[in-house]
């Protein structure tokens, strides 16, 4: 008896590795099954900083006033600004004259326009916009003189100046130029990063089930209850222990997850041009139509016509992808296919927005 103990145990030993190795396996497949069902589902995936922005992060437009010199006889010829403007100036370096001396078709006035981006620092260089504002015919050749830029709160943040370049073609417009690096910024967009405690992410496109889908993956990415959905397009984030003083840290790690967004059915219909874009959530009820020789029914059942009729038949549900590619393979005109889509729409049977352009 006590010879057979070791052959026990050891058919125990050997039926424990089986188990294992059964496990294992299971597990194995398990994985696998779990990350083609996460790959699936991530199919339609984005980074956070393209669905979403953080609040406060974002440009600001600056704007001047300024005298273009230099031009062959295209400047202003009835201004009376640019008149006082060149005066001025010229006041500024030192000479004095008056109104009437002033008399210059090579001079126009412009007004400069230019995007001051998020944590600008003082010395990076701008790219401007130069317009006409009086009855010059062409800036093409012109100087900008030296030009303050001036936000939304009335204090100057750039200097502009430089020659500027007119695009090539008949269609383009003399009278607007740009200036590549045309703009030096004076002062810092003062953004302190670093003392936060919490930062707002708002959403380009607001969407209660992104916000939601938002707020739990960057938890899940944390490991805690750190970001909170406030509605559906503002998604709050306290910063963790663990990062302060690393604000910069804790935004790049968020604006880098994936988050699969949600949208909207919707079917957008070009008239003109006979565009029609479909979101791929958009579904047609039971509904039956007649429209000339065409005749459509969305029901799976048959469909009686006269002869020469245009008959296309639909399960209940079908997309209205599978709608329009059939409709379009039995050669239905684009005006007839919106006509179609409106009517869908008219009779409730449109699962989703129609929106005509």
């Amino acid at each position: 008896m006590n010879a057979k103990l070791p052959k026990q145990a050891g058919s125990k030993r050997r039926a424990g590795r089986h188990n294992r190795s059964a496990f294992n396996e299971l597990v194995a497949i398990v994985g696998l099954v779990l990350a083609a069902v996460f790959a699936a589902g991530s199919a339609d995936a984005a980074r956070v900083k393209d669905i979403a922005n953080v609040r406060g992060v974002r440009d600001n437009q600056l704007i001047g006033y300024g005298v273009v010199v230099g031009l062959k006889g295209t400047g202003d010829s009835k201004s009376e600004f640019t008149n006082k403007s060149i005066v001025r100036m010229l006041d500024k370096l030192g000479m004095k004259v008056e109104d009437k001396e002033i008399a210059s078709k090579n001079v126009a006035a412009v007004i400069i326009t230019a995007s001051l981006p998020a944590f600008a620092r003082a010395g990076n260089k701008l790219d401007i916009t130069v317009n006409s504002i009086g009855d010059s015919t062409s800036l093409a050749g012109g100087t900008l003189i030296q030009s303050p830029l001036r936000a939304a709160d009335q204090n100057i943040y750039a200097v502009a100046q430089g020659s500027l370049l007119i695009g090539a073609g008949a269609d383009s417009h003399s009278t607007v130029g740009r200036i590549p690096n045309g703009a030096i910024i004076e002062r810092d967009v003062a953004e302190d990063f670093t003392s936060r405690k919490m930062f707002r992410l708002t959403l380009h496109n607001p969407d209660f089930t992104t916000a939601a889908r938002l707020s739990k993956r960057i938890n899940m990415d944390l490991s805690g209850k750190y970001a909170t959905a406030k509605d559906a397009g503002t998604v709050d984030i306290i910063v963790p222990f663990s990062y302060e003083g690393r604000a910069v840290e804790l935004l790049a790690s968020i604006e880098s997850l994936d988050v699969t967004p949600d949208t909207r059915a919707k079917v957008i219909v070009n008239e003109k041009t006979g565009t029609v874009v479909i979101g791929d959530t958009v579904r047609i009820s039971k509904v039956a139509i007649s429209h000339g020789d065409l005749t459509v029914k969305v029901d799976g059942g048959k469909a009686k016509g006269k002869d020469g009729d245009r008959i296309a038949l639909f399960d209940s549900g079908t997309s209205v992808g599978d709608l329009v590619r059939s409709l379009n393979q039995i050669g239905v005109s684009p005006r007839d296919l919106i006509t179609v889509l409106q009517n869908i729409k008219a009779a409730g049977a449109l699962q989703g927005e129609l929106e005509i352009l």
